[in-house]
């Protein structure tokens, strides 16, 4: 049975900002206690003991609170550990031999960036859509060229699947993403790396809950 999910406050944790696996942990805890809804673990310059190690203890912490815990990518370590689930990109192992590799009951996510991709979601196989970016960022250096939020608006009219918006989403600028369409937000240095997680993690999800209201 594939677990279910929130898009609401989606956090994709980055080792960099996060200060390490072991901030990467204690920045999960914390932002699960107060408000996140889905972690994404994303660490493209690991290696495989790294991950396998840190996803191990980020399962740990993140199911007592209820918060499912996906990969970026590595469907050897979802495997491994018994994840969620995995979101995968363009480029990535593509979403047919992805959900043969894990099975029906995980959560697959895929990133698009454009009205194609949307249309060419392959509906049956994957579970959401991560749409961006819909502001600049500066924490993925190969996404592509941003979106705005007219186009993104337009895009959600013909979204075929939940949609997550990703790309330089923080407190402040959230409400809008809601209010054009999509289910939830994800967000990296709006979290990681913040002086007070608890705070960070509470405002965004204030404005989510505002702007649904």
């Amino acid at each position: 049975m594939k677990p279910t999910f929130d898009l609401s406050l989606y956090l994709v944790l980055d080792p960099d900002l996060c200060g390490g696996p072991q901030g990467m942990i204690d920045t999960a805890r914390l932002a699960a206690a107060n408000g996140v809804t889905m972690v994404q673990l994303r660490a493209p310059n690991w290696k495989k003991r790294q991950w396998l190690e840190t996803a191990t203890v980020l399962k740990a912490v993140l199911a007592p609170l209820g918060v499912p815990l996906l990969i970026n990518d590595q469907i050897d370590i979802a495997l491994a550990i018994d994840a969620a689930g995995v979101h995968i990109g363009q480029a990535d192992l593509p979403p047919d031999a992805t959900r043969r590799l894990l099975g029906p009951g995980k959560i697959v996510g895929l990133s698009a960036s454009n009205a194609a991709q949307l249309a060419d979601a392959p509906v049956g196989l994957i579970d959401y859509l991560g749409v961006g970016p819909v502001y600049p960022t500066g924490t993925k250096a190969d996404a592509s060229p941003v979106i705005g939020l007219e186009l993104f608006a337009d895009l959600m009219a013909a979204r075929p699947l939940p949609v997550v918006a990703i790309g330089g989403i923080k407190a402040g600028n959230a409400a809008p993403v809601i209010a054009a369409g999509a289910d939830g937000v994800a967000v990296v240095s709006a979290i990681c790396g913040q002086p007070d997680i608890v705070s960070a993690t509470r405002a965004l999800q204030q404005e989510i809950a505002g702007a649904r209201a």
